[in-house]
């Protein structure tokens, strides 16, 4: 009885944390898509008061899509692997592969997908403010 009070106990603190993360990192709920893989690397600030710096890693499976959304800032891709359509809103698609670089605007929409059969991946560097979500899934 005592044993299962106790795993009760640590179950409950466990969906606490969970529930905190989601409050405090709600886009990383989001941003975790199906076949999509987010590794941020590194988060600076910069010398322009009230904004940083934020470099992730972006793994897309073969077919993966990520939908469309916007940052509160400039968003500089780098393809490392791999090729990747990119669609902004007011233009063209474009596929990038290993190597190209695109920038999208601040507030721009834009989505990305794999349509390869190969694992594609991207740094993507977000000039954002701080203190609001990086990413914002369009509704």
């Amino acid at each position: 009885m005592e044993h299962m009070k106790k795993r009760k106990k640590i179950l409950l603190i466990a969906i606490i944390i969970m529930g905190i993360g989601a409050l405090l990192f709600p886009n990383d709920a989001l941003a975790q898509q199906s076949g999509i893989k987010r590794t941020e690397l590194q988060r600076q600030d910069l010398s322009v008061s009230g904004r940083e710096a934020i470099q992730v890693r972006i793994d897309f499976e073969a077919g993966a899509a990520f939908g469309k959304h916007s940052h509160p800032g400039e968003e500089i891709i780098y393809v490392l692997a791999g090729s990747l359509e990119y669609e902004v809103e007011g233009s063209l698609p474009v596929t990038l592969k290993a190597g190209n670089v695109l920038f999208i605007p601040a507030g721009q929409i834009h989505a990305a997908k794999n349509n390869g059969n190969d694992k594609a991946v991207e740094l993507a560097t977000y000039i954002v403010e701080k203190g609001k979500p990086v990413l914002v899934m369009k509704k």
